[in-house]
């Protein structure tokens, strides 16, 4: 049975913050999402076998086990369940993992129901690179660039010390914000 945009479709919304669920539920419903929210991967992963959700919002940082679990077992269930990752603890390497096991997109918190919505449009087809994220992956590494610079007043050395790189490297980094072409 193929779907409409007018059905409601079936997402599974996983975070362990209940506040957060209870907004982001309502407002994905009013999007016209059929959500099953979860607050952590343990009560997850038994509604998603029961019945595997299309959409998927997974925090990665909760308690009991990683959101990277849940990614990889929603993927084994159905590889075509578009996930969305939040976190309020980006990194590059849990991005890239996040998106080796499976997920559409990685979103930093705070993220709204729109922002959620629009990147599960972001699906990438067989012939789509794993690079499709880089933007935003090089975003991430700015931001945190910048923040490791502010807590050490703008000096580089100290900075590239705590960030355990060599000063040109960071020097060349800084140079080069995101979103520049080269």
């Amino acid at each position: 049975m193929t779907q409409t945009n007018e059905e409601f479709t079936s997402l599974l919304l996983v975070d362990d913050d209940t506040t957060f669920c209870g907004v982001l539920s309502s407002a994905l419903t009013k999007r016209g999402f059929n959500v099953c929210v979860a607050n952590s991967v343990e009560q997850a992963i038994p509604l998603a076998e029961a019945n595997s959700p299309e959409f998927a919002v997974v925090d990665l940082k909760m308690n009991g086990a990683s959101g990277l679990v849940l990614v990889k077992k929603l993927h084994e269930l159905d590889p075509h369940t578009r996930i969305v990752v939040l976190t309020g603890y980006a990194s590059i390497t849990t991005a890239v993992e996040a998106i080796k096991l499976g997920a559409t997109q990685y979103l930093a918190k705070p993220a709204n129901a729109d922002e959620i919505v629009a990147a599960f449009k972001h699906v990438p087809d067989d012939n789509t690179p794993l690079n499709t994220q880089t933007t935003q992956i090089d975003d991430l590494t700015w931001d945190h660039i910048q923040r490791v610079l502010r807590e050490h007043h703008d000096n580089i050395s100290a900075t590239a010390r705590a960030l355990n790189m060599h000063r040109r490297t960071l020097q060349r980094k800084l140079a080069k914000p995101p979103g520049r072409a080269d």
